[in-house]
């Protein structure tokens, strides 16, 4: 009788907690948009795009990330995420010349500040509204 009433427990939570994922290329959204100029404006290399992947579970937008043709570019792999927030922004790229380069950018009180790893160089930097503050090898 345990065993029955532990698959049923079970059964029942497993059914409550499951979420329909979608995805779906998109303009980006106002917000979104405005997150993407303002870094822009700060860190050019960070690209501005109009169209977006939103993932969504249930209705809300749960990840969002930007697809790029690298055909004729420096990079052999782009990669950008918005946060549902729309207040921090994933990226990662990889060259030839530079290797790869991850890190994030976060919009508070106004201020752009990014951290950068620089995985070549061995060095992380951080940065605020496009002027270093701290840099170090590793």
């Amino acid at each position: 009788m345990k065993n029955y009433i532990l698959l049923f427990a079970f059964i029942f939570t497993t059914i409550s907690f499951a979420q329909t994922i979608s995805s779906k290329l998109e303009d980006v959204n106002p917000a979104q948009y405005d997150l993407l100029k303002k870094v822009n404006e700060y860190y050019p290399d960070i690209t501005l795009n109009k169209s977006i992947t939103n993932f969504y579970a249930d209705g809300k937008i749960i990840d969002s990330q930007q697809q790029f043709d690298l055909k004729g570019t420096k990079f052999s792999s782009y990669k950008l995420g918005i946060e549902p927030d729309n207040k921090k922004l994933l990226f990662e790229y990889v060259s030839v010349e530079n290797g790869k380069i991850y890190g994030d950018v976060s919009v508070f009180k106004g201020n752009v500040l990014r951290t950068t790893f620089n995985e070549q160089k061995n060095e992380i930097e951080v940065s605020l509204n496009g002027k270093a503050v701290f840099s170090k090898k590793i």
